[in-house]
């Protein structure tokens, strides 16, 4: 059996998991960066972008963060995100559109969105559709 560590995935509104895993997959701040038992302890935040776990059975899963912090700690992995989601459950066609109307509005063309809360929110609909393409790419496996 291979070496696990526990993990705990929150947001502000759920926990979305709880469990032994063997990797956890997150992106960075400064880049992306794996987290196997053992590693270092560490703190960063998190910006926009999927987590992804295998759990001790081999399984992987797939969520999407809006942003937070991973802490890790000898015997956990904690990531505290703003808001969280399982990659299943989000809709691509809505962070399509959630993604068009953010370049409408930093081109000038929807004006009721300035362009600070535009980009923001272009990023983070960036963010969503590279979490829906990797559960997608997990599944044709």
């Amino acid at each position: 059996m291979a070496m696990t560590v526990h993990c705990d995935i929150v947001s502000a509104e759920k926990q979305l998991f709880s469990g032994l895993v063997e990797l956890v997959v997150a992106s960075g701040v400064e880049g992306d960066l794996g987290v196997m038992p053992g590693h270092a302890p560490l703190l960063t935040r998190l910006k926009p972008g999927p987590v992804r776990i295998k759990t001790q059975d081999g399984n992987e899963e797939v969520f999407y963060v809006s942003g937070g912090f991973l802490e890790v700690q000898p015997k956990l992995v904690t990531v505290l995100a703003d808001t969280a989601d399982r990659a299943q459950d989000m809709d691509q066609a809505e962070a399509e559109q959630a993604k068009q109307r953010a370049k409408e509005a930093l081109e000038g063309k929807n004006t009721e969105m300035d362009y600070t809360r535009a980009a923001a929110t272009l990023a983070e609909a960036t963010a969503r559709l590279r979490t829906i393409e990797q559960i997608k790419k997990m599944a044709k496996r």
